[in-house]
């Protein structure tokens, strides 16, 4: 099982910042910002399952484009996985006829081009060999990270949180770990706004590391462009039993 990063940016700029979006094989998406804009037409149109681990901009904006291009394409809906938190958004601000068409109706409402699948924190979605889990996080609005279990080996991402005790707890319980994709959107100067806007800064990225009791290798996403190397420069500082990595755009991670 292989995860393409498609992006994993906090932000645009330049040819190497895409918003956060990874290609699960060829037919998932976890999360859908603007690096699902790389894949050609094809790539699209193969796409059947997008989990998303909540409703800010840059995780959310490709979802709508994405459907528009390839509906016609398919034979059955993109179907989304999302909290009814998430859902209720969505259909509210984005799939509403306004911003959107909503595509729940299109071409009619039993054979749209777009389906809503709630899940809740715990539950776990099968699909073939592979389980998605959704995990608990702590963020500014209703989000959740996700499990990615291939039957061999697993893959966590955070999503967007801040510290959360029960990720920490949900991490751990966790056997064959392979990799934690965790983000680290803001330097250590920059603490207050870490906090206020529930994210991660380099010490609160090292008191969550420094509870975990298995060993995955660590991949930092989510850095904010322009405070990039100054971020990883503050991590690399840090002493601990985990050594977290920069996560690239175009980067695979198998498991």
């Amino acid at each position: 099982m292989k995860l393409k990063v498609l992006g994993c940016s906090g932000g645009i700029g330049g040819s190497q910042a895409r918003t956060t979006s990874f290609l699960v094989d060829e037919d998932t998406l976890v999360d859908c910002g603007t690096g699902v804009g790389d894949l050609d037409l094809d790539a699209l149109a193969r796409i059947d399952h997008i989990f998303i681990t909540h409703s800010h901009m840059d995780h959310i904006t490709s979802i709508p484009l994405l459907v528009d291009s390839v509906g016609e394409l398919r034979r059955m809906p993109v179907t989304v996985y999302a909290t009814e938190e998430v859902i209720r958004i969505l259909r509210s601000h984005v799939f509403n006829w306004l911003i959107w068409p909503d595509f729940t109706a299109i071409p009619d409402r039993h054979q749209a081009f777009l389906r809503f699948q709630p899940i809740k924190i715990g539950q776990s979605v099968k699909l073939g060999a592979r389980t998605f889990t959704a995990l608990p996080a702590h963020h500014t609005v209703p989000a959740v990270g996700y499990c990615i279990d291939s039957g061999s080996g697993k893959l966590v991402y955070t999503g967007d949180t801040a510290y959360s005790a029960e990720l920490i707890a949900a991490i751990n319980q966790l056997s064959d770990l392979r990799h934690l994709i965790v983000e680290t959107a803001f330097p250590d100067e920059q603490h207050g706004l870490a906090m206020a806007s529930r994210h991660l800064c380099p010490s609160m990225l090292r008191a969550l590391l420094d509870e975990l009791v298995v060993s995955p290798e660590v991949h930092i996403s989510h850095l904010k462009p322009g405070f990039d190397n100054r971020i990883m420069s503050q991590i690399g500082a840090q002493t601990g039993r985990l050594r977290p990595k920069p996560l690239e755009m175009g980067q695979t991670l198998s498991f």
